[in-house]
């Protein structure tokens, strides 16, 4: 009996992050929100899959990462409980003051020289519509890959102003040349 209301117990504190799909990105965070993504990323140290919502991988193998106010948090927590401490309310603060009402994201692109990505240009794409970043960071000297090409870590902050939590996006990279190099689809209604 007492094997079971072990695993019952266990189940309870897992159960609202396995399998259940995410509300919809939120570029503000109430009280309410802060402290789900703080017991997130809490919980999220005996779990491997903690992140997936938030990545994605293209065709050609690169990869993105979202960084949304309660993803951040969460990360915050989590690194926090890896440490066996608490957040402090100044570190819950400058984590979400980071991120409120802006959707970053974190890309990895592959080119074949170090400095390939020093001048793309990323834009959101919404049907017709058009969103230009606020901040591009493109890294100016890549790293060596495994394949024997390179690889760029590149940061790109978007304003979320008339960014709906539940939307689709197609995040585009050009070249100088206005030619898309990359390509990632953000599915923001799957990501808290």
């Amino acid at each position: 009996m007492r094997r079971y209301a072990i695993l019952l117990g266990i189940g309870i504190i897992f159960w609202p992050t396995i399998g259940q799909p995410a509300a919809a990105a939120s570029f503000t965070l109430g009280e309410r929100d802060r402290q789900d993504a703080i017991a997130a990323g809490r919980r999220s140290v005996v779990s491997e899959e903690f992140g997936a919502e938030w990545r994605a991988r293209n065709a050609s193998g690169e990869t993105l990462t979202v960084m949304t106010p309660f993803h951040r948090l969460a990360l915050a927590a989590r690194n926090a409980a890896f440490k066996g401490e608490e957040l402090r309310p100044k570190e819950i603060d400058s984590a979400v003051k980071e991120t409120d009402g802006k959707l970053t994201v974190w890309v990895t692109l592959k080119g074949r020289t170090a400095d390939f990505a020093r001048f793309y240009s990323p834009v959101l794409l919404d049907g017709k519509t058009e969103i230009k970043p606020s901040f591009v960071q493109n890294e100016r000297t890549a790293l060596p890959a495994d394949d024997g090409g390179y690889a760029a870590r590149c940061l790109y902050v978007f304003p979320a102003a008339g960014l709906g939590g539940k939307s689709r996006f197609t995040l585009v990279v050009r070249n100088p040349e206005e030619k898309e190099v990359s390509m990632f689809t953000v599915d923001l209604s799957a990501m808290r």
